[in-house]
Order: structure tokens, then sequence, then C-alpha cells
């Protein structure tokens, strides 16, 4: 008799997407712990120009992120190449940003947090040390383009509790 080895699942890769505010970097931590795996804010790899263009009230541009999302696109494919799960907090708004990242790891998966913009607005207007103002939200909104039928993901409602955000990403309804 022949010894069948089992193979253990690959280890989950996601990205916790959505505009600023929305709760991103709470769920996305919350998740990792869940699946056991390491969590990276996407926000601490925005380089000091950036982080300062913000911090004015300037929006990002396409050429503004590039490098911010190949230097995310190099972590998710370090953690792929080594088999390990990830948790990436990212805005990820516009599809050819998804993309970039899922060129990574084409099992990468997204839960995309949306929500009422008054409420988001309220959220960023409360936060402190943070250098996002929330005059920069409508921008944001601007520039979303919402997870598509084609893309691995979730569409969650940030109005729900943290708990059931995550147990929503780890069991969505209907898969």
């Amino acid at each position: 008799m022949q010894e069948q080895l089992i193979s253990s699942p690959e280890p989950a890769r996601w990205v916790v997407m959505g505009v600023s505010g929305c709760g991103k970097s709470e769920v996305g931590k919350r998740l990792a712990a869940a699946l056991g795996v390491r969590f990276l804010e996407g926000d601490a790899y925005h380089s000091a120009s950036n982080v300062a263009k913000m911090a004015a009230g300037i929006p990002l541009d396409d050429s503004d992120r590039a490098d911010w999302l190949r230097t995310l696109q190099g972590e998710i494919a370090d953690a792929a190449a080594r088999g390990e799960g990830l948790v990436l907090a990212c805005s990820a708004l516009k599809r050819r940003y998804r993309d970039l990242l899922r060129a990574a790891d084409p099992g990468l998966r997204f839960a995309h947090l949306t929500g009422p913009r008054e409420l988001i607005a309220e959220r960023m207007g409360a936060r402190t040390a943070h250098y996002m103002p929330a005059s920069l939200l409508d921008s944001q909104l601007r520039d979303l383009e919402p997870l598509q039928a084609d893309e691995d993901g979730v569409l969650l409602d940030l109005r729900k509790p943290l708990a059931d955000l995550t147990e929503d990403i780890l069991h969505p309804q209907g898969r």
C-alpha cells in the first residue's frame, strides 16, 4: 500500500480595500489574526513625498502611486513564493491597481469595505495621528472602481461590527 500525501491548502493572501477611513486596517488586522498570517499596513509603504502630498490635501495620481503599488506587489510576490499567507490593507481603488497586485499572485483575494460617505467622513474626522485629511475623501470616492464580477473577492458593508466583517470574509455567503 502506497502512502498518500495530503497537501494542505495554500495559505490565503488578501487585500482589504476601500477608501481612506473605511476600516481597512482594523479589519485587516483582525483577518490576519484569524488566519494566523502577517498583516501589512499599505500606508506604511508610501514615500515621504506621497505622505506630504496627502497631508497637504493634494490627491495622489497614478504616477504617485506607481512605485508604492510595485513595492506592495513585491511583498505579495514574496509571500506567494514562500507559500505564506498575508493580509494587506491597501486602498486598491482602481481595477488596474488590483490587476498589478494580482499579477504577483493570481489567487489574491479582495475584501472591499464600502458604506455611506457621511459615515466614512465622520470616521476620518474622528481619527488622530493620521496624515490623510477628510478633504481627500471625495477624490478617493471619484477614483474608486468597485470590484468587478471577475475579481475574486467580497463586498462588505462597513456598518457591520468588526467581528461580523471578519467572519463574512472568512465564510462568505454563497461560496
